[in-house]
């Protein structure tokens, strides 16, 4: 099996690099030091699996599900897992649908990590279940939240996106309802616990 990694993270990188190389179903496990290398890497490559961190840093001005998106439409059938510390019910369901096979936290043992990513190769997929539903929250009422977390008032944010206060009022409720959740306060903490909003 041929692993490719984009992560931003060396010590990490290498670290994964020495622990995958000790198990023999890995032929081969090499990361990537710049985005610009990724298309060229992967055609002379072909690895089996692209391993994708969300938050790349310095790699990229991308996060890593949007990376993995537009690669997606250039090598759709390249098995793409996502390997994250950010385990949010959202990046979750975001990965699945833009067609990822797996989504794996870091904090993982090395076995369990090699099992999982065999029976992806196998033509499996991963994604573990947490009970969490999420309902899709629209464009608009995710900017809402942001704004909301940002602490500016209905006032400002109606005057910022160009509509009323009764549009801004209605688009709390829908998130109230959405959420599960009675108040602003409880609205941008469940946001951050769910992925839709970084943390403060």
């Amino acid at each position: 099996m041929r692993v490719l990694l984009v992560d931003d993270h060396a010590l990490f990188a290498q670290s994964l690099a020495i622990v995958l190389s000790d198990f023999p179903s890995i032929e081969q496990f090499s990361n990537i030091k710049s985005v610009d290398e990724i298309e060229a890497t992967i055609e002379r490559d072909k690895p089996n699996i692209l391993l994708m961190d969300i938050n790349l840093g310095k790699l990229s001005e991308e996060d890593g599900l949007l990376l993995a998106q537009n690669l997606l439409q250039k090598y759709p059938h390249q098995k793409i897992v996502i390997l994250s510390g950010y385990d949010l019910p959202v990046y979750r369901k975001e990965a699945k649908k833009l067609g990822a096979k797996g989504f794996i936290n870091k904090d993982i043992e090395p076995e369990e990590l090699l099992h999982i990513l065999e029976a992806i190769n196998n033509g499996s997929t991963y994604f573990e279940k947490d009970g969490v539903y999420v309902e899709e929250l629209t464009e608009t009422e995710k900017q809402v939240l942001r704004m909301l977390a940002n602490g500016i008032k209905r006032k400002e944010i109606a005057e910022q996106l160009f509509m009323s206060e009764r549009t801004v009022s209605n688009h709390l409720q829908h998130i109230f309802e959405k959420l599960e959740v009675s108040s602003a306060v409880e609205a941008v903490t469940k946001s951050i616990q769910l992925g839709y909003i970084p943390p403060l």
